[in-house]
């Protein structure tokens, strides 16, 4: 259950009221009619007005904040498995594979030390 004055997001919009979706607002009551549909009453300072919304229609701005960094955190480690060719970090993270115990003492070998990556570097460099 959300907090009172807690700032969430529209993400839908099961009764077809308008709702700005997208929009951020503030949960400033609690709908306890037990003949009522909705949840909360949210107030949308983007649209100046008040809406009375389902618990499905909101959710909390740092749930999404959260989820939002888990996905981009996922892209990367595809791109990263794919600009260096490592075939089973990214059968791990399309199929959710899991790796074994020795691959993953071999994937943190390959992972080279500060002063043996800047020395490899400088090698490259050198040539």
């Amino acid at each position: 259950m959300l907090r009172l004055g807690e700032k969430i997001v529209i993400v839908a919009d099961a009764f077809e009221q308008n709702l700005p979706i997208g929009d951020y607002g503030y949960l400033i009551a609690y709908d306890r009619n037990p003949d009522n549909a909705f949840d909360y009453v949210v107030r949308i300072p983007q649209a100046n007005r008040n809406f009375y919304v389902t618990a499905g229609d909101v959710e909390a701005e740092e749930t999404l904040l959260i989820e939002e960094a888990e996905r981009t955190t996922h892209e990367a480690l595809i791109d990263y498995a794919l600009s260096t060719h490592n075939e089973k970090l990214f059968h791990h993270l399309i199929n959710g594979e899991a790796l074994d115990k020795e691959e993953t003492e071999t994937m943190s070998k390959e992972s080279l030390s500060q002063a043996e990556f800047i020395k490899q570097v400088n090698l490259r460099a050198w040539i």
